[in-house]
């Protein structure tokens, strides 16, 4: 067996690695294949696919978050890898080779699966509602062995309106903290950074040169450590992002049609998802619809199609989505739009978590959480003095999101027109130039399996 890492850059494109000083050297030397994403090309479908060569109708995983039947909840952001529904490329090479070890640093389903050591966000949550920076490790040990080493997790610049390369520089620095101690056979690891302002700005050079320049640094601390233990290094990328500027409510034209149903307590709604006749569950630019009585699934059909905006509808049974745990209807946003998790009409009766970094709670993907409100005039002042408060005991919300979708300049989940929009595959061993994404998962075990 070989040796071999897969670094996992989000975002990461053909166009993105030139402007990259080191990795458009290093790959220039290798070779570089673009690879389709399944719909929808949002993370955790995406590495699940990567994982176990199945597509969400095999594997489960139908999007970052979804409907749970069961509980009448949508839930976002799960992290036990007991939902996914395939076997993962670690059960295979496990089952082949009984030396075969494999280290996850940050890919989703982290807990609870069979990998020997792994590493995943996993905050603390306070009986006073303090939201404490943490992490879940396997084995538990290497927790402490890694916050005493590196510091805490730095959780508010992984996600929010902090985001920064400081935590795509403690996952690299702790995989490496790993390999040095453990050895794995097979390493991988997540590196964000590019997700953020990506999604922020858009493709802005002019914006985002400085995160480019970031994360090519990171890259090139991992490849330069990885190459001096002659390890078998591939570079990874999920999805592309792409310029958007039209934000579609798909929810507050089904509740228009009165097919949702909305709660009102202390003066907030709230979606109540388990008593509505149909709504929306916002992905990116790819959403899941689910509706009550299938007889209306025509009806809220031909709704969904007059939304200026939406690309495609169509019912999951003649897609790869053909899960029960997808929508009845699929709905795409066309390459200029992507969609909001809004309900509410009235900014004022938006819930208390509308305002907040809460991923858990918001019944969608928001990418907002990244802003700050622009009409609070002295950001820092403000959160420093809710900070105060919550260290003194104080119940108090961090209620600094805006509500302002326009705000976001790119997204993805969509397949894109522009094979240049197409996430990629960097190796030493040679490949075709354009690959599927379920063809990684059998070119990840010919990595390792090399002689």
């Amino acid at each position: 067996m070989q040796k071999t890492v897969v670094i996992n850059v989000v975002g990461l494109t053909k166009p993105l690695i030139e402007k990259m000083p080191f990795l458009s050297k290093w790959a220039n030397a290798k070779h570089i294949a673009s690879v389709k994403p399944i719909l929808p090309a949002v993370t955790c479908s995406m590495q699940t696919t990567y994982l176990t060569g199945k597509t969400p109708t095999e594997h489960g995983i139908v999007g970052n978050g979804w409907f749970f039947e069961d509980t009448q909840e949508v839930r976002f952001w799960q992290q036990s890898n007991k939902l996914v529904e395939s076997p993962k490329i670690w059960d295979i090479l496990k089952n082949k080779h009984k030396e075969f070890t494999v280290a996850n640093h940050f890919w989703w389903y982290n807990m609870y699966s069979d990998v020997d050591f792994s590493v995943t966000p996993r905050p603390q949550y306070w009986a006073d509602g303090q939201k404490i920076p943490d992490i879940y490790t396997e084995p538990a040990s290497l927790r402490d062995e890694l916050q005493n080493e590196l510091g805490q997790f730095p959780l508010f610049n992984f996600w929010g309106p902090k985001t920064s390369i400081k935590s795509s520089k403690w996952i690299a620095d702790a995989s490496i903290f790993t390999d040095k101690k453990h050895n794995p056979t097979l390493s991988l690891i997540y590196l964000p950074h590019l997700d953020y302002n990506l999604q922020r700005f858009g493709i802005d050079f002019e914006k985002i040169t400085t995160d480019l320049i970031e994360i090519d640094n990171e890259v090139k601390k991992l490849i330069t450590y990885y190459e001096s233990t002659n390890t078998n290094i591939v570079i990874l990328s999920e999805y592309g992002i792409t310029n958007v500027s039209n934000p579609i409510h798909l929810n507050r034209v089904l509740r228009k049609h009165n097919l949702l149903k909305i709660r009102l307590e202390s003066g907030k709604e709230l979606l109540d998802a388990g008593a509505s006749e149909a709504f929306a569950v916002a992905d990116h630019q790819l959403a899941h619809v689910y509706v009550k009585d299938k007889k209306n699934i025509e009806n809220v059909k031909q709704i969904l199609k007059s939304i200026e905006g939406v690309e495609q509808v169509f019912e999951k049974s003649i897609s790869q989505l053909n899960h029960k745990r997808a929508g009845d209807l699929i709905v795409v946003a066309d390459v200029k739009s992507w969609f909001t998790y809004y309900f509410w009409e009235d900014d004022k009766k938006a819930p208390d978590y509308a305002r907040m970094v809460d991923i858990h709670k918001k019944p969608g993907y928001d990418p907002v959480e990244m802003y700050i409100n622009p009409n609070i005039k002295i950001p820092i002042l403000k959160l420093g003095f809710k900070l105060l408060c919550k260290k003194l005991g104080f119940r108090t919300l961090f209620n600094v999101i805006p509500l302002d979708a326009t705000l976001i300049k790119g997204s993805h989940g969509r397949i894109p027109e522009s094979e240049a929009d197409f996430p990629v595959y960097i190796s030493s061993k040679n490949t075709n130039l354009k690959l599927e994404a379920t063809a990684i998962f059998d070119l990840l075990i010919k990595e390792v399996e090399a002689d």
